[in-house]
């Protein structure tokens, strides 16, 4: 979260993590409506999440614990909003493709996340208060994310 950045909303993976949620918020208009409200709430809650996430992350940078915390917990919303885009997929609420492209973008902003979580100096201004640990993230990157993992939803004869 660099130093050229005023505000939360001018952060890339913010205005790609608020884009992801608006596109699912679109896209759950269409669920069908049985079993539709539980599944909806989930996946509106958790890609809204990300974007509070890191919108906290931003306003906590001073503090090197809590933005790391807030950072993870972004990065686990938007892995969650991966859960429930298998779920819609499974169920048949959306088209696979749609599903795939999403999912992919969600790819893009957990490595953003885990970027910034790996370059938290970078982020971080000075402050008397900042009297957290030096950051113990592991060098070391994530494996890489496999490709969407969802086959094409299968027609069984009962």
């Amino acid at each position: 979260m660099g130093s050229g950045y005023r505000k939360h909303t001018e952060l890339p993976v913010y205005k790609l993590s608020f884009d992801l949620a608006k596109q699912i918020f679109d896209i759950s208009r269409g669920f069908r409506k049985e079993g539709r409200y539980s599944l909806t709430d989930q996946i509106l809650r958790s890609s809204r999440s990300v974007c509070a996430n890191l919108a906290e992350a931003w306003r906590k940078r001073r503090y090197r614990g809590a933005f790391i915390s807030k950072l993870s917990d972004a990065e686990a919303d938007a892995a969650e909003t991966q859960v429930w885009l298998q779920f819609v997929v499974q169920c048949g609420y959306v088209d696979r493709e749609l599903v795939a492209e999403l999912y992919e973008q969600y790819d893009e902003a957990l490595a953003q996340i885990v970027s910034l979580i790996h370059n938290t100096d970078s982020g971080l201004s000075e402050h008397p208060n900042n009297r957290d640990p030096p950051n113990t993230v592991s060098s070391h990157p994530y494996p890489p994310i496999p490709s969407f993992p969802i086959s094409p939803i299968s027609k069984h004869a009962h």
